[in-house]
């Protein structure tokens, strides 16, 4: 059985995680959580990067990072649910490529707090990073994305992003960014795994 390597916290380990239950293929993978910062953790041996997400497969080899590893998941469960075929391929990826970007500056203003001194932050570094997320959000709030039937990646990976700002910055979004509010709420009652992966610590 594929043992995914991820942390409670992680929002692109829990693009996987509801990715996997959306996809009826949950039951077919062992969730074993990581600690990146343990240089003992046998992760680094699994993935040399030793980032989480990592999907570890029967035969030893290993699956990384979470876009690689939803469309693994997506052809055991028969290709074409989570990232489609043809055209619809690219916006799709495009989506989802915005979600994790999101995901990515936000993930860099966290580190430079948790492992800077206030003294040694940068300020440009931080103002930078925030940027991305703002004009983010704002391409989003204009033009919420739609779905029908599952959602794809793209969905998921915007909705981590979004639950991520919610854990780590305090849910400040959801006041300047209505529409958003409102599209996430929609996606929760559409996918309860977006609860169910949600981090509780």
């Amino acid at each position: 059985m594929p043992i995914l390597r991820s942390s409670p916290a992680s929002p692109f380990g829990r693009k996987v995680k509801i990715a996997a239950k959306l996809l009826g293929v949950w039951d077919r993978i062992e969730l074993v959580n990581a600690d990146t910062t343990d240089e003992n953790d046998s992760l680094r041996l699994q993935n040399p990067l030793g980032k989480i997400p990592t999907l570890v497969l029967d035969d030893g080899t290993a699956i990384y990072d979470s876009r690689v590893i939803v469309e693994y998941l997506d052809t055991m469960a028969g290709g074409g649910t989570m990232i489609p075929q043809g055209p619809a391929r690219f916006p799709v990826l495009t989506l989802q490529a915005l979600g994790d970007g999101i995901c990515d500056a936000a993930l860099l203003q966290v580190y430079e707090g948790r492992y800077r001194e206030a003294d040694r932050q940068e300020p440009k570094w931080l103002a930078m990073q925030a940027g991305k997320v703002t004009r983010g959000l704002a391409r989003l709030e204009a033009d919420p994305p739609v779905w029908t039937g599952t959602p794809h990646v793209g969905i998921i990976a915007v909705a981590c992003a979004l639950g991520y700002l919610d854990l780590r910055f305090q849910g400040s979004w959801r006041q300047t960014h209505p529409a958003l509010v409102v599209w996430l709420d929609r996606f929760a009652a559409a996918a309860p795994a977006f609860e169910e992966t949600r981090f509780k610590g």
